[in-house]
């Protein structure tokens, strides 16, 4: 792009947004940012680690060697991309047992994760 078609495009955008009050800018920007952010949201939402899993387990109350377990069991499961967290509370939930318990629960049976998730893959 040469730097004619660069400044006409610059004036261009300059226009259109000259004609907008104050209220449609400031609604023109927070839409511009939730398009920058959406990628970033969405790797979030969708890419973690059982390392990354492991810390959330821990900031709920797990010791360190039954993180380990149960986040390899929610692996195993085909659940992690759920969210550790987000699977031992809806096991607490489901079984009405404190997440300590839940945890135990999963450390003695894998089974136990079947069906938790009906739209999971795995």
């Amino acid at each position: 792009m040469t730097d004619e078609e660069r400044t006409a495009q610059f004036e261009k955008r300059r226009a259109e947004l000259h004609q907008l009050s104050d209220e449609q800018l400031k609604a023109r920007f927070w839409e511009l940012c939730n398009q920058v952010v959406d990628p970033i949201v969405d790797l979030a939402r969708n890419h973690t680690s059982p390392s990354i899993e492991r810390s959330v387990l821990l900031r709920m109350g797990i010791d360190s060697v039954s993180s380990h377990g149960v986040v390899d069991r929610i692996y195993e499961a085909g659940l992690l991309g759920k969210g550790a967290g987000n699977v031992l509370l809806k096991l607490s939930q489901k079984t009405g047992k404190p997440v300590r318990e839940a945890a135990a629960a999963i450390l003695e049976d894998k089974n136990i994760l079947l069906g938790l998730f009906p739209d999971a893959k795995g």
